[in-house]
């Protein structure tokens, strides 16, 4: 009896050296997910950004985005072989089902949103202020109100 085959997304993760060189990369993650029986529907690069934290030396990463079939058994190995791959740094596979191939097609990479902080206005009233959190005494800021 042949394993059932699932929906995945697989984002990979690669260090800045990938930008040069993206084919490359792709062709890794393929041989990835085909060398246990995956089924590749979309692969793309998708984007390059700034890594919330350095993984190595790595500052910056390319993320390779595929979409594809695979018994799920093949999930575990393709996830040890990311692992014991020099060239991608991270993997997350998870379940895709809920998309169609035209949609799997369409993705592309959102803006990234920061919020601004609020600057400080020292004409503000003391209960306007962001807070900072409670103050020391011995900060010089005298007693906590409210306290004997």
């Amino acid at each position: 009896m042949a394993a059932t085959m699932k929906q995945y997304e697989a984002m990979f993760l690669f260090g800045v050296n990938a930008a040069a060189e993206p084919e490359a990369s792709i062709n890794l993650c393929r041989k990835a997910i085909e060398s246990h029986g995956g089924e590749i529907m979309v692969i793309k690069k998708w984007d390059e950004r700034k890594l919330a934290y350095e993984i190595g030396p790595n500052k910056r990463g390319t993320y390779i985005l595929a979409y594809f079939k695979a018994p799920g058994a093949a999930i575990a190995p393709i996830e040890r072989d990311v692992k014991l791959s020099e060239d991608i740094l991270r993997v997350l596979i998870t379940d895709a089902t809920h998309l169609n191939e035209r949609e799997m097609a369409l993705v592309e990479p959102q803006p990234i949103i920061r919020e601004e902080k609020p600057a400080f206005d020292p004409g503000m009233a003391p209960w306007d202020r962001p807070s900072r959190g409670p103050r020391r005494r011995d900060e010089g800021g005298g007693e906590f109100p409210g306290k004997d």
